[in-house]
C-alpha cells in the first residue's frame, strides 16, 4: 500500500531507523541519526542501485513521486539515473574549473610527494610567469595548441630549459585534468607525435647558453638603446641590462619593490627563480631610468591591455630592429659576468649573487653571510659607468 501524508508525518516523527516502502521504488529512508529523506531504488543491467531524491523536510510526498516517476521513465529507456546525473555534474565542472584551478590543486596535492620543498614554489612561478596569463582562466577543454605556442614560442630559444619545463608542466595539469574527465580532446600541450613538430627539438637549441653580446661592445650598443628615450621597451631594455636581471624579473615589476630612498629594489620570492627574495642596489642609472617612466603605480612597463604587463617579446624586438636578431634579452647577463671577470677584481660570489645564481660550493655557502648587498652596490655602480660612460 502507498503511504499517506499522515503516515510519512508519523514515521518522521518516531524516527525509527529503517526504510519505508511507498510503491515503485519510492522509499522513505531513516537514518541512527534521525535524518529523513526520499530514496529512489531501481534494478538496471543487472545491478541493484539507490539514488537520494532529498530529505523530507526539503521535498514532500507528492514531489518525491513525481521525481520518482520520471526516473523510472529514465530507466525504461536504459538511462542509468545516478551515471546520468555523474555525467552532468562532470560537464558542470568542466564548465567552472579553469586550468589555474587545475594547476593549484595538481600542485597540492603533488607536495608531499616532492623531495624538493622549493619544487612547489617553482611550479607556482613558471606557471605564474609564462602559463596563467594567457590560459589560466579557460577551461583545458578550451586550450588549443595555439594556446601553448603562444605560451612558449617566446621562450623556446631564449630560456630553452624554463620553456621546457613550462611545456611539460602545462601537459602534466591538462592530462590530470584529463583524467578527472573534463576534457577529452588530445593534450594541446604534448611533447611527442605533436609539439615536437612545430617547434625545434632541444637537442638543437642553445641547450642553456644564451647569445650574447662581448662586453667590449657593449657601451657604444647602449649608447645607441638609450637614444630612443621614450620607448618603454627600449627602457626596460636598460634596466634589464644595467641591474643584471632576467626578462620576466623587469616587465612583471612593480612600483611597490622599489624603495627609492634607499635606492633599492627587492623582487619577491615568487617572482624568483630561486624562490628566494632578492635585493637589487640600484646605481644613479637605474634611478634615472626609472624617472622617466610615465606611471608611478601598478606596473613599471604596463601593456596596452589594462592590468597586464609589456610582452615578454618586446625586448627582443628591441633588439631585432637594432640589427641584433642573433642576440638575446638574457644574453646580457653573461655579458655582465664576463665583464665582471675580465674588468674588475670582484669576488666570484660578488657576481654571482647579482644574478641571483645558487652557490654551489656547500663550503663558500656555509660562511657567507646576508646578500652581499654593499659589496654588490659598488659593483653595479661601477658597471652602469662602464654601461653609460657617466660616473653614478
Amino acid at each position: 500500500m502507498p503511504l499517506t501524508v499522515k503516515q510519512v508525518e508519523k514515521l518522521i516523527r518516531e524516527a525509527a531507523p529503517g526504510a519505508k516502502a511507498d510503491e515503485n521504488g519510492l522509499y522513505l529512508k531513516i537514518t541512527p541519526e534521525r535524518n529523513a529523506s526520499w530514496q529512489f531504488r531501481y534494478q538496471i543491467n543487472g545491478k541493484r542501485r539507490g539514488m537520494g531524491l532529498g530529505a523530507c523536510s526539503q521535498v514532500t510526498l507528492k514531489e518525491a513521486r513525481e521525481k520518482r516517476d520520471e526516473l523510472r521513465l529514465k530507466v525504461k529507456q536504459g538511462i542509468d539515473p545516478l551515471e546520468e546525473k555523474a555525467e552532468n555534474s562532470l560537464a558542470e565542472l568542466a564548465q567552472v574549473l579553469t586550468f589555474k584551478d587545475l594547476a593549484l590543486e595538481y600542485i597540492e596535492s603533488h607536495r608531499s610527494g616532492w623531495r624538493n620543498v622549493k619544487h612547489g614554489q617553482q611550479w607556482l612561478n613558471t606557471l605564474t610567469t609564462y602559463a596563467f596569463p594567457t590560459i589560466g582562466d579557460k577551461q583545458i577543454a578550451n586550450i588549443n595548441t595555439a594556446d601553448v605556442l603562444a605560451i612558449l614560442s617566446p621562450i623556446w630559444q631564449e630560456i630553452p630549459e624554463t620553456a621546457s619545463r613550462v611545456r611539460n608542466r602545462i601537459e602534466l595539469v591538462i592530462d590530470a585534468g584529463r583524467a578527472k574527465g573534463l576534457s577529452t580532446a588530445p593534450n594541446p600541450a604534448a611533447w611527442r607525435g605533436h609539439l615536437d613538430k612545430l617547434l625545434a627539438k632541444r637537442s638543437k637549441l642553445s641547450k642553456g647558453h644564451h647569445a650574447a653580446m662581448d662586453y667590449k661592445e657593449l657601451p657604444a650598443f647602449f649608447g645607441h638603446l638609450n637614444a630612443d628615450r621614450d620607448s618603454l621597451s627600449s627602457i626596460a631594455l636598460q634596466l634589464t641590462i644595467l641591474t643584471a636581471t632576467r626578462t620576466s624579473e623587469v616587465l612583471k615589476a612593480t612600483w611597490e619593490e622599489f624603495e627609492l630612498e634607499k635606492d633599492l629594489w627587492t623582487i619577491p620570492a615568487k617572482r624568483m627563480k630561486a624562490a628566494d627574495p632578492h635585493r637589487i642596489p640600484l646605481s644613479g642609472a637605474v634611478v634615472r631610468l626609472l624617472d622617466r617612466l610615465p606611471t608611478r603605480a601598478g606596473y613599471l612597463f604596463p601593456g596596452a591591455r589594462v592590468g597586464r604587463p609589456l610582452s615578454n617579446m618586446a625586448m627582443a624586438m628591441v633588439l631585432r630592429k637594432m640589427g641584433h636578431p642573433d642576440l638575446t634579452v638574457h644574453g646580457f647577463r653573461s655579458t655582465f659576468r664576463d665583464w665582471a671577470a675580465e674588468e674588475t677584481h670582484y669576488p666570484n660570489i660578488v657576481a654571482e649573487q647579482a644574478l641571483a645564481h645558487t652557490v654551489g660550493n656547500a663550503v663558500e655557502a656555509a660562511y657567507r653571510r646576508g646578500d652581499l648587498l654593499e659589496k654588490r652596490r659598488a659593483m653595479m655602480s661601477d658597471w652602469a659607468t662602464y654601461c653609460t660612460g657617466e660616473q653614478q
